[in-house]
């Protein structure tokens, strides 16, 4: 067997092998080891995406045809970040340049018919093109932040607020006819989530549920109205919030009804690790899909002059989700401009590519090549392995590919070089890695 190591550090990318080590048999290494047992499997790895929010959009269409080619041949191409879905917000949310719904109702409030040209001049545009980079179909999982205003406890669409108790059948059509929108115009909508944030009253868009809430909801609206459509191959997710409150959010939405409706658990990485609610979730709903569908580096939280803080941070993030049970990771917005916007109430984030729309400069981020360790590396169909680590400065996760070899992401937080031996099958092979590095080892032969 031999060990090859691809490793990022710095602010700088080594696009090549840089360590490749044979494996001898097991010396008794004690120290600064990992441990792999293929044997021992867990949960199966989907993929990594991201967003294509009316922001995004807004932004990729300033750029010149070479620079949209090389932002979305980097995410989806095979040999590149290798995408895998494409979250997209149903109608405006914070990424926004604006409020707006495609809803066209009456003078009763009863909906008319969807108004779907600020999808076409925003959205449809970096979906095509994505699929082009792709060579495929790419699956979209749709999430709604707010009902149209007209439907709402508070008519309003941001400052949280209830749908409206009759307009529930209305909203279950309108999300139904929004899904066959994108079918009809020949994308694959794979996953829904029933309410974005609905723990949460935001300045934007934004609308609360209970959990009993949802449920009923659910149960007796929004399924019933997809089984109509002919739509219940389309994944439904509940919650879609932060992680500290999604398994008695689970509990609570799940019953012996509405379990074979739920497909699984979509959770942000805001709010902390919480990987132990992984744990959870996996253990007493273990047919349950977990995923993140959404995180992102919010600058008034992370200093954004401090790119490695910031990669370092989703690094740990990935691998403890990994390591506790998710088969997908989404990011957020796939764009931005410079500023991490637009965004029409200010709350600006960080994204893999800024382009700076003054100057008409693309941007890439190091975040997006602590991304390619995960993305590129860990194929879909990966079979997450058991592992045994040795420190916490050097955080790892490991997983058998579909092709047969092993691939391990470590991410090293030490400020110093750390040796790393691995021990599989009573054989072992040291690397020794970067400081402040994330790197991906993969064992074949």
């Amino acid at each position: 067997m031999i060990v090859t190591l691809n490793t990022t550090f710095g602010t700088g990318y080594k696009d090549r092998m840089s360590q490749v080590v044979q494996f001898t048999s097991d010396l008794g290494t004690e120290d600064h080891a990992i441990d792999l047992w293929p044997e021992h499997r867990y949960q199966r790895f989907e993929g990594f995406g991201g967003a294509v929010t009316d922001a995004a959009g807004w932004v990729y269409n300033q750029m010149t045809p070479a620079q949209k080619k090389a932002v979305m041949e980097a995410y989806f191409a095979p040999d590149q970040m290798n995408y895998q879905m494409i979250r997209v917000p149903i109608d405006s949310c914070d990424f926004s340049l604006d409020q707006y719904e495609a809803a066209v109702l009456d003078e009763a409030g009863n909906l008319k018919s969807l108004d779907f040209s600020r999808v076409e001049q925003r959205i449809l545009p970096m979906l095509r093109d994505a699929e082009a980079a792709a060579g495929r179909k790419i699956p979209l999982m749709l999430a709604p932040w707010s009902p149209p205003a007209a439907w709402k406890t508070n008519a309003d669409r941001a400052h949280g607020g209830s749908l409206l108790p009759e307009r529930k059948g209305d909203w279950a059509e309108y999300l139904c006819r929004y899904i066959r929108a994108y079918q009809d115009r020949g994308f694959r909508v794979k996953g829904l989530s029933v309410q974005n944030e609905p723990h949460a009253v935001q300045t934007w868009d934004s609308c609360l549920y209970t959990a009993r809430e949802m449920k009923d909801f659910l149960k007796n609206f929004l399924y019933p109205a997809l089984v109509r459509h002919g739509l219940t191959d389309v994944e439904l997710y509940v919650w879609d919030h932060n992680k500290e409150r999604a398994y008695e959010y689970l509990r609570c939405c799940v019953d012996e009804d509405s379990d074979p409706m739920i497909t699984g658990l979509a959770m942000h990485w805001y709010s902390g690790d919480h990987f132990e609610t992984l744990d959870l979730c996996a253990r007493h709903f273990p047919g349950k899909k977990l995923i993140i569908s959404e995180s992102c580096i919010e600058f008034n939280k992370f200093d954004r002059g401090d790119a490695l803080a910031a990669a370092a941070s989703f690094g740990h993030e990935i691998i403890g989700d990994l390591n506790h049970g998710l088969s997908f990771f989404g990011d957020w917005n796939l764009l931005l401009d410079q500023h991490g916007g637009p965004n029409y109430v200010g709350n600006y984030c960080l994204a893999p590519f800024l382009y700076d729309t003054d100057r008409g400069v693309l941007e890439p981020q190091l975040l997006r090549l602590y991304f390619a360790h995960f993305s590129h590396f860990l194929t879909p169909g990966s079979v997450r392995i058991a592992q045994s680590t040795f420190s916490p400065l050097v955080e790892t996760t490991s997983f058998l590919r579909p092709d047969g070899t092993i691939a391990v992401v470590l991410l090293c937080r030490s400020d110093k070089p750390e040796q790393v031996t691995f021990r599989l099958e009573y054989q072992e092979a040291t690397v020794v890695l970067y400081p402040n590095s994330i790197s991906t080892a993969i064992i074949s032969g």
